[in-house]
């Protein structure tokens, strides 16, 4: 398996703990976020892993893992950091991907590598408990998601009306199943560059609108189902918040760090 963590992002709204460093890089309860992600891919044995980086990329302590940049990280977002590793893409082995600002259990991965599907995506049926703890109204962050037939992905990514509009939360961890990577890297390729896409440019698709086209072209995508055991780090907020539980213990009834 190989595995492509997207860490090139400049980390606004972590300033100013990203001044000087990128966004992965940041501590939680005294370790890295990226290292607490590794240590569980290695603890699964998953090692072959490449990092993209981009902003303060020459602060990165990738732990021996493959590092490539994204140069334009500054105009460009998820997808084309990605697509900045596609030679790394091999077809015929499954490739997982995930977020650089993210940490979870390994429940989390052992569910994600036991679903099959040409897409299989992580989700979380217990968002709303992590969502009340980082903000007054969930739903004003909260994204769509639409399953059917069990664990079949309809929608994702879209701006919800409602907590019914949410059967599960995303959580940035994909895993694309070896046969299908060829197909994945093609349909990129096969995008009009020069339309907008939820809004954003090319340049700027969010990986959810990306997983919508696949979706909408007929690809398989199932979730991959967890209940709880990890956490987004995206504002100083989030951060304060977690550390101020973990150093009062209630951070166990989120993540088991």
């Amino acid at each position: 398996m190989k595995v492509i963590i997207l860490a090139a992002g400049q980390g606004t709204r972590l300033r100013p703990h990203t001044d000087n460093k990128p966004k992965c890089m940041v501590e939680l309860a005294g370790q890295p976020m990226l290292h607490r992600q590794l240590q569980v891919l290695n603890n699964f044995g998953v090692n072959d892993v490449v990092l993209v980086g981009g902003y303060k990329a020459e602060h990165l302590d990738n732990q021996g893992v493959t590092v490539v940049i994204n140069p334009d990280y500054a105009e460009t977002n998820m997808v084309c950091t990605l697509f900045c590793a596609e030679e790394f893409m091999s077809p015929g082995e499954d490739l997982l991907i995930t977020y650089g600002d993210i940490i979870y259990e390994p429940k989390v991965l052992t569910s994600l590598l036991s679903t099959d599907a040409d897409i299989v995506i992580s989700i979380d049926k217990e968002w709303q408990r992590l969502w009340e703890t980082r903000m007054d109204d969930p739903l004003s962050d909260a994204e769509t998601l639409k399953i059917t037939n069990g664990n079949k992905i309809i929608e994702l990514g879209k701006k919800p009306n409602s907590i019914a509009d949410i059967q599960g939360q995303y959580m940035g961890l994909i895993k694309i199943r070896g046969d299908f990577v060829n197909t994945f890297k093609k349909f990129w390729h096969g995008i009009n560059r020069d339309r907008l896409y939820d809004g954003q440019t090319f340049q700027n698709m969010y990986m959810t609108s990306f997983l919508q086209l696949l979706i909408d072209a007929g690809y398989d995508a199932r979730a991959a189902f967890t209940e709880g055991g990890w956490l987004e780090v995206d504002t100083v907020e989030d951060l304060n918040q977690y550390q101020e539980m973990h150093d009062t213990g209630e951070l166990n009834k989120l993540i088991k760090l």
